[in-house]
């Protein structure tokens, strides 16, 4: 290619023939551009500034692609085109592999827009050299601003989580690994002619795992609770079979409220939902009530169970004492997110509510920053 680095000083007219340049390669590179997609992308710089790269790059990202897996190509070809920057081998560092399939991670795009004013004029790369995203990951929640939290909020949005997968009853072919199927080589030796038939074998289904969070949203949980439920929302559009709970004093089930396009709307019917919110706390009443409606009736049988709370309760002690029990005969497993365990690998629980429940928790795991809600769900497809 012998595209010049990008400059303002153009006329309009150079301009235009520029950014349908651009489109060009786009296309060059796999990426499926029409001229209508150009002329939009064109439409959407002229109420901006032509000038200004970073309206060229979200303006021609928003317009031109239509896929996640298109974004590094799209940033690429950007790098390249505006930037003069050479091509990269396939095993550089720097290039940007698509997103494979389906994992349990957090997905942070590299060009995550930043919030903050840049001073340097040789900040205009667009966020791809390292961005605030990457600090905000070990940030704890209570630690953060407004501003940084309602980032943080957008990025766990896009999280994107394998639930644990467990063994069904049903069957399927399988070619390497399995018991012999009797019935498909007694078949395969009548159509042969008692021909010496081929060895075939079939192996149990695999299912997800049901997934049932269950939120504290008592005063002191204040400082995570909106970030927590925030996570539960993308778990609940990201995974399989997923139930939310929120509890104080009361238990209140607002998987429904969860079951909207818009996190904002979802976020807005949960709170307006959940009656107790920043009240106290009554962890063993609330997981009574849970078993009594719901787990017994089947939601926690087989399930991955996830307490989120600090343990701080106003209750009975035997009543917790006397539920986790009840919730670990009926779960698979239960696991405790205390967002104090922080980043200390040797945690040992302080409040009554833990020291009380622990001998029923499979796991406790930390969930106050980005980065422990990251390794919560890096862990949760080997939790099986």
């Amino acid at each position: 290619m012998t595209s010049q680095p990008w400059s303002a000083t153009s006329d309009d007219t150079g301009i235009v023939e520029r950014f349908v340049e651009f489109g060009h390669e786009l296309r060059a590179e796999g990426i499926s551009v029409g001229s209508g997609d150009i002329l939009t992308f064109c439409a959407a710089i002229a109420t901006l500034s032509p000038s200004d790269l970073r309206d060229v790059y979200w303006s021609g990202r928003s317009t031109m692609v239509t896929r996640r897996d298109q974004i590094p190509v799209f940033d690429h070809v950007f790098r390249r085109f505006f930037l003069d920057e050479p091509d990269l081998e396939p095993d550089s560092e720097d290039q940007v592999a698509p997103a494979a399939g389906i994992r349990g991670v957090l997905d942070i795009p590299d060009s995550e827009p930043r919030t903050g004013e840049a001073d340097d004029e040789n900040d205009t790369t667009l966020g791809f050299m390292a961005s605030d995203a990457e600090i905000w990951r070990h940030k704890s929640f209570s630690s953060c601003t407004p501003e940084e939290l309602a980032a943080l909020r957008r990025i766990i949005s896009r999280v994107r989580l394998t639930p644990p997968r467990r063994r069904s009853r049903r069957r399927s072919p399988s070619k390497t690994t399995g018991t012999p199927d009797m019935r498909r080589i007694a078949r395969q030796m009548m159509r042969t002619q008692h021909e010496p038939p081929t060895l075939l074998r079939t192996s149990r289904k695999l299912r997800p795992r049901p997934l049932v969070l269950i939120l504290d949203v008592s005063g002191s949980m204040s400082e995570y609770s909106r970030n927590l439920l925030q996570f539960a929302y993308s778990t609940r559009h990201a995974a399989g079979r997923v139930e939310v709970f929120c509890f104080g004093t009361r238990l209140t089930r607002i998987t429904p409220e969860l079951d909207r396009r818009r996190p904002d709307d979802a976020m807005e019917l949960a709170a307006a939902r959940v009656s107790d919110w920043d009240g106290g706390t009554r962890i063993g009443a609330c997981l009574d009530e849970f078993i009594r409606r719901w787990g017994r009736r089947g939601m926690s049988r087989g399930s991955l169970v996830v307490i989120c709370s600090d343990g701080l309760d106003r209750g009975d002690p035997a009543a917790l004492a006397s539920a986790m029990e009840r919730l670990a005969r009926l779960s698979h497993r239960i696991v405790w997110m205390n967002p104090h365990k922080g980043d200390d690998p040797d945690f040992q629980p302080t409040t009554l509510g833990m020291m009380v429940a622990a001998p029923f928790v499979d796991s406790i795991v930390s969930g106050h920053n980005l980065a422990s809600l990251g390794e919560f769900a890096e862990s949760l497809p080997g939790w099986r």
